[in-house]
């Protein structure tokens, strides 16, 4: 959910979500919980997951990236690992081309902020 303060968000575009799911009302967290995705002998995490937003009232975890095609395969191995380890983990992953719709659908015209990655 909003707070009275903004969180520090990683880029514009989170921002930008944040204030379409404030207009209509929805529920959100931003970056609340980070899922262990792997870890070495000692038991030590070497690799985590963060999901930008959390939609308490649809239990669904919510991810952006601006990343082009052809650099997204990391973020998707992350994506995989996760829902291998946590099945019951809802979550979407919005790509660039799914932004770009959303910020068209909503009037917001400003493509500059798809330019730096997420």
């Amino acid at each position: 959910m909003s707070l009275d303060v903004p969180p520090p968000f990683s880029h514009p575009i989170e921002a930008e979500f944040a204030r379409i799911l404030d207009f209509y009302g929805i529920p959100w967290e931003y970056e609340p919980r980070t899922f262990v995705l792997a870890r070495d002998n000692h038991d030590r995490i070497t690799a985590a997951f963060s999901p930008d937003f959390y939609l308490p009232d649809q239990d669904l975890y919510v991810e952006l990236t601006t990343m082009l095609p052809n650099q997204i395969r990391h973020k998707n191995r992350k994506l995989k690992r996760l829902r291998e380890l946590y099945p019951e983990i809802n979550i979407k992953l919005f790509k660039r081309g799914d932004i770009r719709s959303l910020m068209i659908k909503f009037g917001i015209d400003d493509p500059d902020m798809l330019h730096n990655e997420l």
